[in-house]
């Protein structure tokens, strides 16, 4: 009689270790993530856009024409009008990461790569709060009662990224380059692209989406609510530098431009009388340490004078 309770006591043990472990299996799944990427909350910092509506429709006198009869009254001050598109970013602090570099001599030498993670997104206009919408594109159209005044729509269309990204020291006058470093892509992806709990690989419901650099960011359009996430890198950065700023071109196609008519020259280099300047996010960054032991844990947005991050009116960052 005592063996046969024993037994039926063992038997409701393992049925309640059994419902325990299902539960917890169950719960787990129920609680998976649906991406990868869904960093604690504030870690990221949304760089706000401040679209203008004044973007999408500028006046200028056409020098061209101008040039060979001045009494072309309808060249002077001609309405130009084009579609402007916004994209919304987001960043984590800029980090540093060690890396073996191999040499020309065959050796291997210990080196800092400086990287900045980030996400853009193209928002759908339906999923903003804001009046008027940040994101998406702008669409100008002439008012139907005044020619000479426009209205805006707001549309959503894909967006194709192409980044363009340069760090800066104001301090020292130095200027970096973003560079697509494999090694250090590696052992990025191995930091930044920790699974999340739960995790597996026959989940197909779990879509992982990749860290890529800039040439892979632009290798296709970004679909309306779609989010894609990237890394800039830099290599060889002075120690010395304290003050960062990152700049980022890319995120609007807004410019704007300004001419110089006695430099026009028929026949003659458009850029050599007409100046371009695009639509630009400036990032600022300080590191208050020193130059013999760098660490990221230093590394704060802002500096002493400066926001975390604006927007200006630069020169194309590309190399001419």
């Amino acid at each position: 009689m005592n063996r046969f309770v024993q037994g039926f006591r063992c038997c409701l043990a393992w049925v309640f270790l059994f419902s325990m472990v299902s539960l917890a299996s169950a719960q787990q799944q129920v609680s998976k993530p649906k991406s990868f990427r869904a960093p604690v909350q504030g870690v990221m910092k949304n760089a706000t856009a401040k679209p203008q509506a004044n973007e999408s429709v500028s006046r200028h006198d056409v020098i061209e024409l101008l040039a060979v009869d001045g009494g072309f009254d309808w060249a002077k001050e001609a309405t130009f009008r084009r579609d402007v598109w916004n994209l919304k970013f987001e960043y984590k602090p800029l980090r540093m990461i060690w890396i073996d570099m191999p040499q020309k001599s065959g050796k291997l030498q210990r080196k800092a790569v400086h990287y900045l993670i980030y996400s853009v997104t193209n928002v759908p206009v339906a999923d903003q709060k804001s009046d008027p919408p940040r994101y998406g594109w702008m669409h100008p159209v002439p008012d139907k009662d005044d020619p000479y005044q426009h209205q805006i729509e707001y549309k959503n269309r894909p967006i194709r990224f192409v980044p363009e990204f340069l760090l800066e020291s104001p301090e020292y006058h130095k200027a970096y380059s973003d560079r697509v470093i494999p090694l250090a892509l590696a052992a990025i992806r191995a930091r930044e692209d920790r699974r999340p709990p739960a995790w597996s690989h026959k989940d197909k419901t779990l879509q992982r989406e990749p860290l890529r650099s800039a040439v892979e960011m632009a290798a296709e359009e970004i679909p309306v609510g779609k989010t894609v996430w990237g890394v800039a890198m830099w290599e060889e950065v002075d120690p010395r530098i304290d003050q960062f700023v990152v700049y980022l071109q890319g995120l609007t196609n807004a410019y704007r431009w300004k001419d110089l008519p006695e430099r026009y020259q028929p026949g003659a280099d458009r850029a050599t009388y007409r100046k371009m300047f695009l639509k630009t996010l400036r990032l600022n960054f300080w590191r208050p340490g020193d130059e013999f032991y760098p660490e990221e844990s230093e590394i704060r947005r802002g500096y002493p004078g400066k926001p975390d991050y604006e927007w200006l009116y630069l020169p194309s960052l590309s190399p001419q």
